[in-house]
């Protein structure tokens, strides 16, 4: 698997790690109701559920390491999805410090566009040609085939589906053996219960709505000096259909005209993260 085919499962990986307590949760059905009344394990199956049952998500993603400076690992991923294959957000490089840029993402059906600013050009293409790259496109969408060499990175960022697979088959390092209720709190000014749980080399907490339907909002993955928090909003909210115009765009096979041997846009992260 190449660096960049990575990077693109990293957002789905880091997202799962974040989510390891509903791992060996069967999806069953409950009677849902008043929270106080439903034990640890019924809150996680409750939430699993609901996460697996989604037709569209909002997800919003972020990885604090206190790490060595790395502008090519991801550090924020603001992302509207569907089970169609759809969606609209960014993806922001540079852990520890480090700048990597940001670029823009918007897919529909087969096709997507990516807007990279000068930053992520310059720091994500190798060689001269992210200069060239980030002179050329200035601001402009590329766009093309959602299964085009050079964009298929990006849009597998974009499936639902390979999430929702993901969390209910689980990690391989597999799920906490036992997960303990808190205390009832707020998350954004919504009543939560946690669910916390610990495995081998990381401590998960799930933040589930108290009230039914109980839906995960919040999900945080502590490992060694990386921090890991998802928000999940926006429940079966369809994603912003919205698509740039052809003047806002450029084909994607400009970009291979401006450098044929230059490294396709990437969005690297150390092993460590893409679990």
């Amino acid at each position: 698997m190449s660096r960049h085919r990575k990077a693109a499962l990293l957002p789905v990986s880091a997202a799962v790690a974040c989510v390891t307590a509903l791992a060996g949760v069967p999806a069953l059905a409950d009677d849902g109701g008043d929270a106080s009344k439903l034990s640890a394990q019924q809150l996680a199956d409750d939430a699993k559920k609901e996460l697996l049952g989604a037709k569209s998500l909002h997800v919003l993603l972020k990885n604090n390491s206190a790490g060595p400076p790395d502008a090519q690992s991801p550090a924020v991923l603001d992302l509207a999805l569907d089970q169609d294959g759809n969606c609209a957000g960014s993806l922001t490089m540079g852990t520890g410090g480090a700048k990597g840029g940001t670029v823009e993402l918007i897919k529909r059906g087969g096709e997507l566009w990516m807007k990279p600013d000068t930053t992520f050009w310059k720091t994500q293409v190798t060689g001269g040609a992210g200069e060239l790259a980030a002179q050329y496109f200035n601001g402009r969408y590329v766009h093309g085939s959602a299964n085009d060499e050079l964009l298929k990175t990006f849009g597998d960022t974009c499936d639902l589906n390979a999430f929702q697979a993901q969390v209910d088959s689980g990690p391989s390092g597999g799920p906490p053996a036992k997960l303990t209720k808190g205390k009832e709190t707020k998350v954004d000014g919504t009543d939560v219960v946690p669910v916390s749980g610990r495995t081998d080399d990381s401590q998960v907490v799930l933040f589930i709505t108290a009230k039914d339907p109980h839906r995960l909002v919040r999900a945080t993955e502590k490992t060694g000096d990386l921090r890991t928090t998802m928000t999940l909003t926006d429940y079966n909210r369809p994603v912003p259909s919205a698509t740039p115009s052809k003047d806002e765009s450029v084909d994607v096979s400009k970009l291979q005209t401006l450098s044929p041997k230059a490294t396709p846009p990437q969005a690297a992260a150390p092993d460590r993260a893409a679990r």
